[in-house]
């Protein structure tokens, strides 16, 4: 323990951020005996990791994040015994309309390729075996591609139940402490938060769209974005479907909930503000919104909309995360820019995180989500002044 640092200033592994994957990291990392501090800005969950539309789905990844998905899956199906809470998972088909045989022979590509791969979660719905799934769904709709073991959550739930968890466990959280400072002393990895300077052997950066900064402080290039996408709730409606339902060819995140409400979403961005935390909604692209909705499913045509919101989320421009060490700072990793699909990889990244921290290795196929894709020329990291 370094001279005048008392023991609370001090862990194995200082967490930047407390949303889903600052908060899973945390907890995978003490189950593996790590001492861990998590900094959060705000409060845990405050941003994308309680407001996004809460899929757990396999379907529609990036061939990239497939292996991390089906891990996180093999997680979420134990998810009541793993955290001592359900987190609101409900097991649901997941499916993506097809509107035209043009975008069902996009679909058909789709699942030729994956299988191609040895993957067989993604199947293709002819039209009437999307009727039986989607009795409510539009008489234009051709068929669909589904994921049939996929489901749902509720995201702030699940966020917190990461957190409690981790707080059994002896992790520290320090909500409404934002970091001011990460730089590198020797072998131990710096964080200035609160007024306070904490000493840890590893620093990971789950920050989200604030991620670009504190990569940019450890010395890697990450050009994430901040962006908002918007969300839909109705009344209740009478229950007309119980899977998780896109479309192919436009913006749609569409399920209802068990208490008859509809939840819609699928991307349409408002405006963010990540400077102040705020968000402002932009109507025009609402009504494309609710429009899809009302296409796809003519039962919500007069459906009255009880609330909208858009959070905060890190966007990067392939669209994929950057999960991994950091370039040249050795002990220093990230974990961010989960681009509006990162809630089902929680579970499954934070553990994947962890043991890479702890053991210095993982089996989980990682490397398309380095941060070098994005860094020509590396800098160092910050140093402490002399």
């Amino acid at each position: 323990m370094a001279a005048g640092i008392s023991q609370d200033m001090t862990a194995d592994l200082l967490v930047i951020g407390g949303g889903i994957h600052g908060c899973s990291a945390a907890l995978h990392a003490a189950l593996r005996g790590m001492r861990v501090v998590v900094f959060e800005k705000d409060t845990v969950a405050r941003h994308a990791s309680g407001v996004n539309a809460g899929g757990v789905r396999k379907l529609g990844r990036h061939v990239a994040e497939i292996p991390l998905s089906l891990h996180s899956m093999s997680i979420w199906n134990r998810i009541a015994d793993f955290l001592d809470d359900d987190c609101g998972f409900q097991p649901a088909p997941q499916i993506k309309v097809a509107e035209t045989e043009e975008e069902l022979d996009t679909l058909r590509e789709r699942v030729a390729e994956l299988n191609g791969l040895g993957y067989t979660h993604e199947v293709i719905l002819d039209r009437k075996t999307m009727r039986g799934h989607l009795p409510a769904v539009a008489e234009h709709c051709v068929g669909a591609l589904a994921s049939l073991q996929d489901g749902f959550a509720q995201p702030y739930q699940t966020t917190f139940a990461f957190q409690r968890k981790g707080i059994e466990k002896g992790v520290r959280f320090l909500e409404n402490t934002p970091v001011d400072r990460v730089f590198k002393t020797g072998k131990d990895w710096k964080v200035v938060a609160g007024g306070q300077t904490f000493t840890g052997r590893f620093v990971l950066n789950c920050a989200g769209a604030w991620g670009g900064e504190i990569a940019r402080q450890i010395g890697d290039h990450a050009p994430v974005s901040a962006y908002a996408p918007m969300m839909i709730v109705t009344e209740r409606v009478r229950p007309f479907c119980d899977a998780v339902v896109g479309a192919t060819g436009r913006p749609l995140s569409f399920k209802q909930m068990p208490n008859g409400t509809v939840v819609i979403g699928g991307g349409r961005p408002g405006i963010p503000d990540p400077a102040t935390n705020r968000t402002h909604m932009q109507m025009a692209q609402l009504r494309h919104s609710a429009q899809t909705a009302i296409d796809i499913f003519p039962i919500m045509r007069g459906a009255q909309i009880v609330r909208s919101w858009a959070g905060i989320e890190g966007l990067m421009p392939d669209g994929i995360p950057v999960i991994g060490p950091a370039l040249h700072a050795e002990g220093a990793f990230h974990s961010f820019g989960f681009s509006a699909h990162g809630f089902q990889l929680g579970p499954g990244v934070g553990d994947i995180v962890a043991e890479l921290i702890a053991t210095g290795r993982t089996q989980a196929p990682i490397a398309p989500f380095s941060v070098g894709r994005f860094s020509q020329v590396s800098t160092k990291p910050n140093e402490e002044l002399s």
